[in-house]
Formats: structure tokens, C-alpha cells, sequence
């Protein structure tokens, strides 16, 4: 067979090939047979990379041993800047290490991002390999960093390599050194849910709510990434769970962004200003409505989040879940909206009978009150007339804003029917955690709008020991 390149984008010999892949396979009788037929032990491929860095990568001692007797040029370096030194650190060969420096390769050598032999070792977890580095080599510096300002225990820490970051810290490394983003070593950690690293480097007495160039404490990262155990872990730490970003964000907002119920329970459980804004006017509130997140929404709104804040453009979060189209969500905010008004005018009035009501701003499934959905449902699709239900809606004390959320859902020339019926639930849901009559209120509200027929009708067939009567034929 010709000794031609292998194909047209690549720049190795077929000769050449056949011995990086015996290198490869520690497979030293095909080596020694291609160098006896004078191969290019030295040649490289399209990334410059020799059988040496083969070799050193593969832990193939063997293999290694055996190119030494013909390549001394040990510290070469692909285009990645990865030589056979940084390569054996790396894979975690120390006995690999071990010879490349007996033949005198230099030790401060670095890739292409800065990564020493200490770096790569620390990153990829090889305890026995940094062992070796810190305890059997002279002038290694435990705190180098990298391009991006990382040393050593930043990129353990990142990379969740616990016993590294153990061992580090033993030595003696520096805890509070930032990167070039101005993240320490624990914001590395959060970001990525290390806990049990999180953990090693608060024992060490560092300032947890150290910032990063953003403003962003490892709070803030652990919030972000909806790392439970790490909020959980930093509150217990003492932590300041108001801190704020550059943008005025605090936990509460990135966790509510996201949807991370868990946490935002926890936040909340810790004392977190549910009602921080941000430098777009933003509440958390905002951020979970405009990304319709329904869970974390209901926990703000029972936590009595203030309703009627607007962010940059004036609006406030019901106007965002309408604009969203978010039904479920206007319905839930226009519901507490009117419940937390309706309790401070009882309240107001030293009237004492809402304190301590069971409060739920659910859709209502209830069994018990079935019925009575069943009748709004009827009154609203079959006999209230377009623009009626609004009649209602303002003689019960439902705002223009709550109209105009309302009429922002649009399903065709009849939305006004969805939009009566949506009205009607959520007035009912009133009725019942203010205990009244909801039987009483229907017909009041049918009068005022001059629909006596229906009001007598209602009035006439319910049933006076029940909350839930049967719709009568003529509706």
C-alpha cells in the first residue's frame, strides 16, 4: 500500500496514522515495527497533536516509554496548548506525570486559557495527581490563576470536586481570591449546586455575601439556579436574604422568574421583601406573572404582595397577567385584589369577622358548591345579555381595571358569555369566603339591572335550607 495522506482534510500519512493509533492502544510491537520501517514518530495531525501527547493522554505508560528513546521533545504543545505534561494532569496519570518529569519537562507550563499542570488536576478531581504537584515539585504556586483569574480551588469549587477543594484549603490556598468576573470561589460553587462544597468553604469563615462584578452574591446564584439546598444552606449562614443585585434584583426575583416554588417558599419563610422592585419597576410578583407561573404566583398573592404596584410602563401585575392572556392568573389576581380590599374596609370599620379566614384563591372544585357553578354557568351563557354582566360586575364592586382584564381575553364574537361566567366565579368565590348568601346577592344584583324575571325565578326555587339551589325550568 502507498504511504498517502489518509484523505484530503487531514495532513498524516497513512504510516503515520496506523502508529498515533497503535500509541493509542499502548500497542508497542506495531510501534517498533512502523520505526524500524522509518515512520515519523514525530508527526503530527491537523491539531498538531504527536503520539507523544497520545500517549501521555492515554496513561499508556508503555507506549510513553518507548517514544522517549526517539522523541525528547517533551513540552510541545498542540493547538490547544495542551503538552504531554498538562494532558497527564488532565487524565489523572500520575505515573505519566511522573516520568515526563524525570525527563525534564517544565513545570510552569500553561495552555491556551492559562491552565497550569495545578489547574487541570484541581478541575478534573485527581487528588493523587495534585498530591504529587503540591508535595514532590518546588516553586508551584498554590494561588495561580488562569486567564479568567481562576486558581486552582475556583475551578475545583466550579467543578464540584469536593476532596480537591478539602485538600486545597489544607494547604493553605487563599479563600476570598475573585476571578476576572469577580466571583470567589463559592460563587462558583452555588452556580453550579455544589452544596457539599458550598458547605466546606462557609466553614472556612468567608464573607457570604461577598459580590461579584453584577452585584450578585452566591445568594442570589443559588436562587437563580433553583438550588434549594444551597438557599437553604446560606440562610442558615447567616446570609442577607435582601441583598440586591446592580439591578436592584434580590433572591425572591430570580426565583419567582423562574417558577422555583420550593424556594420561594423558603425565601419568604426567611423574611424576604416580597415587594422589592427592581430597576425596571419589577416586583417578583411581575416576573411570575409575566411568565405565567402559577404556583410561585399564589404563594405571593397569600403571602399579601402589594397588587397594585406598576412596573416601568405603568402596569400592574393584573394588567401584565391580561396582557399575557394569562386567564387563570387574572381571574386568581382579581379575586384577592377584591378580597384584600373588601378586609380592609371590615377592617376599617372594626369589623373583626374576616380575621383568620382559610383564604384560597384557587379555582374552585368543591363538590359543595357545584351547584351553585352550575346556576352562574347557565345565567351567564344562556340569559345575561351582552354588556349585562359588566352591569353586575360594577353593582358588586368590581373595578374598570378588573373589567378591562377581563375583556382582554377574546374568543370569538361571544366572548362576553366567558367573560360573564369568569365574573360570576369570581364574585362567587367572594360571597363564600365572606359567608353570605349567595342566593341573596343574585337576586339583589339581577334587580338592580332590571332583570326581576330572573331574580324571582332564583329567588322562588332555591331551596331555604341549602346554599346550592336548582336553576328553575325557566332559565
Amino acid at each position: 500500500m502507498e504511504d498517502h495522506l489518509v484523505s484530503e482534510d487531514d495532513v498524516l500519512l497513512w504510516s503515520e496514522k496506523e502508529f498515533h493509533d497503535a500509541v493509542k492502544i499502548n500497542n508497542t510491537g506495531k510501534m517498533q515495527e512502523l520505526i524500524k520501517k522509518g515512520v515519523d514518530i514525530k508527526a503530527k495531525n491537523k491539531v498538531d497533536r504527536k503520539a507523544l501527547h497520545w500517549a501521555a493522554g492515554a496513561g499508556n505508560e508503555q507506549a510513553l516509554r518507548l517514544l522517549l528513546d526517539h522523541d525528547t521533545e517533551v513540552d510541545e504543545r498542540d493547538i490547544f496548548g495542551m503538552n504531554a505534561l498538562l494532558l497527564a494532569s488532565w487524565f489523572g496519570h500520575l505515573k505519566i506525570l511522573q516520568i515526563l518529569v524525570s525527563c525534564g519537562a517544565k513545570l510552569n507550563c500553561e495552555n491556551k486559557d492559562g491552565l497550569s499542570m495545578l489547574h487541570c488536576a484541581a478541575q478534573r478531581g485527581h487528588i493523587r495527581v495534585l498530591e504529587f504537584i503540591m508535595e514532590d515539585l518546588e516553586d508551584i504556586c498554590l494561588d495561580r490563576v488562569d486567564k479568567s483569574g481562576k486558581t486552582a480551588l475556583h475551578l475545583a469549587a466550579e467543578n464540584g470536586q469536593l476532596e480537591v477543594v478539602e485538600y486545597l484549603i489544607g494547604m493553605g490556598c487563599s479563600h476570598g481570591l475573585k476571578d476576572k468576573e469577580e466571583n470567589t470561589a463559592m460563587h462558583l460553587a452555588v452556580k453550579r449546586g455544589h452544596t457539599e462544597v458550598l458547605h466546606k468553604i462557609v466553614e472556612t469563615g468567608v464573607d457570604v455575601d461577598e459580590r461579584n462584578i453584577d452585584g450578585l452574591t452566591a445568594f442570589h446564584l443559588a436562587a437563580d439556579g433553583g438550588h434549594y439546598e444551597c438557599v437553604k444552606l446560606l440562610i442558615e449562614s447567616s446570609c442577607n436574604v435582601n441583598a440586591q443585585t446592580n439591578k436592584n434584583m434580590n433572591a425572591l426575583h430570580y426565583v419567582a422568574q423562574h417558577g422555583f416554588y420550593r424556594e420561594a417558599s423558603l425565601l419568604l419563610e426567611a423574611g424576604i421583601h416580597f415587594n422589592a422592585i427592581d430597576n425596571q419597576q419589577n416586583t417578583p410578583l411581575h416576573m411570575a406573572v409575566f411568565n405565567n407561573h402559577i404556583e410561585v404566583v399564589r404563594l405571593l398573592i397569600d403571602a399579601d404582595c402589594d397588587l397594585d404596584l406598576t412596573d416601568s410602563q405603568g402596569k400592574t401585575c393584573l394588567e401584565v397577567a391580561a396582557r399575557g392572556n394569562h386567564v387563570i392568573l387574572v381571574d386568581m389576581i382579581i379575586k384577592a385584589d377584591r378580597f384584600y380590599k373588601q378586609q380592609k374596609d371590615h377592617m376599617d370599620n372594626d369589623q373583626d369577622s374576616w380575621v383568620g379566614r382559610p383564604l384560597s384563591f384557587k379555582q374552585d372544585h368543591q363538590p359543595e358548591t357545584q351547584h351553585l357553578r352550575s346556576v352562574v354557568w347557565t345565567l351567564a351563557t344562556k340569559h345575561l345579555c351582552r354588556g349585562e354582566w359588566k352591569i353586575l360586575a360594577q353593582h358588586w364592586g368590581f373595578s374598570d381595571a378588573h373589567i378591562r382584564a377581563l375583556e382582554q381575553q377574546w374568543t370569538g364574537m361571544k366572548s362576553f358569555k366567558e367573560h360573564g361566567h369568569r365574573m360570576l366565579l369570581i364574585w362567587l368565590h367572594g360571597v363564600g369566603v365572606a359567608g353570605e348568601n349567595p342566593i341573596k346577592g343574585l337576586y339583589e344584583g339581577l334587580v338592580e339591572m332590571s332583570r326581576t324575571d330572573l331574580a324571582e325565578c332564583i329567588r322562588q326555587k332555591a331551596n331555604a335550607e341549602t346554599s346550592a339551589p336548582k336553576m328553575c325550568s325557566a332559565m
